[in-house]
């Protein structure tokens, strides 16, 4: 059954500051939404305060825009404003997804390199490596024979339940088997975790960076991670029904409420903003979001 379709303005403003000036700045940003299926977006606009020397846009590998900025100039401040419009009709769920052996089966044999091809996805990454710990743990939900989609949303669910969101308990850098032996952080840690779970049974599955609904309709409580940049997973669920979000610190599946900005192996691959720059001032970025809904 298809979900109805949303339509969204999302404004997502980024200052990044530096105790002391830094030189000879080169900063990635990939903030520019990429085509995904059952999301149409239009009127994409990308400023900073102060402009750069060059800019560059171009594709990046994996599933991601990236805008590198080059500065001449000393900068301690940097603001990035990034706006755009989305709709969004997701496709129809499956009425069914191949089980867990068939799938690995599918996926070893695709010889498919593409952005949304599964093989990249299979196998471990800089931030998610392939983990015993977190793949025995997944086990009793990932039985060979289960329908992989079923399975995925059990994992899943059971993240959401034996994680707590604890934002102190983790930063970026932090790794899966980190957050996994705490049983805290945030969604980038619960996404990450969920990777590794599949990828250990041989089920691809990659990092997605995006935004969230952020104020929800009557009745439907408020999503967790709204205020901020959020970050879930996608499975690939065979050649049929393609790659699937799944949102484990919501324990939900990445539908209507859920804009695609990109999609990579793991954070490093779509992180918002990194670079190198001359200096030795350590960078402290924040993001307000503001996803409104569009009548």
């Amino acid at each position: 059954m298809s979900a109805p379709g949303m339509s969204y303005h999302v404004r997502n403003r980024a200052r990044l500051g530096y105790r002391q000036p830094i030189r000879d700045a080169r900063l990635n940003l990939r903030l520019e939404p990429v085509t995904w299926p059952g999301q149409s977006v239009r009127g994409v606009t990308l400023s900073t305060d102060p402009q750069p020397a060059e800019r560059l846009d171009h594709p990046g590998p994996y599933l991601v825009n990236v805008t590198t900025l080059s500065f001449d100039q000393p900068v301690q401040a940097l603001t990035v404003t990034s706006e755009f419009d989305v709709e969004i009709a997701p496709p129809p769920l499956p009425a069914a997804t191949p089980a867990i052996a068939a799938l690995r089966e599918a996926a070893a044999e695709e010889r498919e390199l593409g952005a949304l091809a599964p093989a990249p996805y299979l196998f471990a990454s800089p931030m998610a490596g392939l983990d015993e710990a977190i793949g025995g743990w997944a086990a009793p939900h990932l039985p060979p024979d289960r329908p992989v989609l079923e399975a995925a949303q059990a994992v899943s669910d059971a993240i959401h339940r034996a994680f707590a969101y604890d934002p102190a308990a983790t930063d970026s850098r932090t790794l899966p088997e980190e957050a996994f032996a705490r049983r805290r952080g945030v969604c980038q840690d619960f996404a990450h975790v969920l990777i590794v779970a599949l990828r250990t049974h041989g089920i691809p599955a990659g990092y997605i960076s995006g935004y969230l609904r952020t104020l929800p309709p009557p009745g439907r409580p408020r999503l967790v991670g709204a205020d901020a940049m959020h970050a879930w997973a996608g499975v690939w669920c065979g050649h049929d029904a393609g790659w699937i979000g799944l949102d484990p610190t919501n324990a939900c599946l990445a539908r209507e409420d859920h804009i695609v900005v990109a999609m990579g192996r793991d954070y490093a691959d779509v992180a918002p903003v990194d670079g190198v720059f001359v200096g030795s001032a350590a960078q402290a970025t924040h993001f307000a979001v503001d996803v409104v809904e569009l009548a």
